[in-house]
């Protein structure tokens, strides 16, 4: 492993990120740009000797998230795929900020310098990420700060793309908020269908914990009867589905500490602080990954050189 595939590595690693489910990510979005072939329009109008520095420029406010991830790009079509060859010169970068930073309009995120025909052949690749990333960081924060001061968490869920759920979680991770399960494995979620499969919440909740004795388990109630029967069963969370803002009182009264609360389902932003100030311990934010917009972020050339 080269010097800075190993720095990249250890950069994506230590965000919490496999690097390999992060290169196969990357290889997917550049698969799609090479399917026929290698960069037309940059073949033929930037010669193979020419490097370029470029900044990574904020076109708006936001919160940053992917920054280790655009390198990876870079550092991909550099070191050569199956339909692009290397081009036997690595593109470093420089970060200006950190994931998880806010930036203003104009602001540079990281400054990129190498092959030109390389840096231009992965922008859109490395912008795609970035821009994905950071817009569910933004909007992240945007919830964080809504309920600032009440002692609730936001959360995310599960409604990711395919294929980018660890990075848009990381996304959700510098904006703030924290992660629920990662896959179905690694936590158990009893919702209304398995509560009707299985007959009741209790009978639901029985047949996990005999299943998976150690696994973190959460109920998703729909009224405050099956609220009262999961902390019978003994239930330490609890998920009020679609609930008002006055029942989420009630069960956070009824519960008394028995029991963390998540509020859920048809949440809006406008709202958080009036749901957050019910006492419930964490608010289930599907919109931060299903549909955050993008952060506008761009490339931009500042100089050029060529090879000795």
């Amino acid at each position: 492993m080269s010097e800075l595939a190993a720095e990249l590595s250890a950069r994506l690693s230590s965000s919490g990120l496999d690097p390999a489910s992060v290169v196969r990510v990357i290889q997917a979005g550049l698969a799609e740009d090479l399917a026929d072939g290698p960069d037309v329009t940059t073949a033929a109008t930037i010669p193979p000797a020419e490097i370029g520095t470029a900044d990574v420029v904020a076109r708006r406010s936001g919160v940053i998230a992917g920054l280790s991830a655009a390198d990876a790009v870079f550092q991909l079509v550099g070191s050569g795929l199956p339909s692009e060859p290397s081009r036997g010169f690595a593109v470093s970068s420089r970060h200006h900020i950190a994931d998880g930073d806010k930036v203003s309009p104009g602001g540079v995120l990281m400054t990129v310098t190498g092959p030109l025909d390389v840096i231009l052949t992965a922008e859109r690749t490395a912008l795609n990420l970035l821009c994905h990333m950071s817009g569910i960081a933004t909007l992240t924060k945007k919830w964080v700060d809504a309920v600032s001061g009440t002692g609730a968490r936001i959360r995310d869920t599960r409604k990711t793309l395919p294929g980018l759920r660890a990075l848009e979680k990381y996304a959700v991770r510098c904006g703030g908020g924290l992660n629920h399960r990662m896959s179905l494995s690694d936590a158990a979620l009893i919702k209304d269908n398995h509560v009707a499969g299985a007959g009741s919440v209790t009978a639901a909740f029985d047949a996990v914990g005999k299943l998976a004795p150690d696994l973190p388990v959460e109920v998703e109630c729909d009224t405050l009867e099956q609220v009262a029967e999961a902390v019978a069963a003994g239930a330490a969370l609890i998920l009020l589905d679609n609930f008002s803002v006055p029942d989420m009182a009630e069960a956070v009264r009824r519960t008394a500490g028995l029991a963390r609360l998540e509020a859920s389902g048809g949440l809006r932003l406008a709202d958080a602080a009036a749901v957050a100030a019910t006492g419930v311990d964490y608010l289930a934010v599907g919109a931060l990954t299903h549909s955050a917009p993008a952060l506008d972020i761009g490339l931009d050339l500042i100089r050029t050189d060529q090879l000795p």
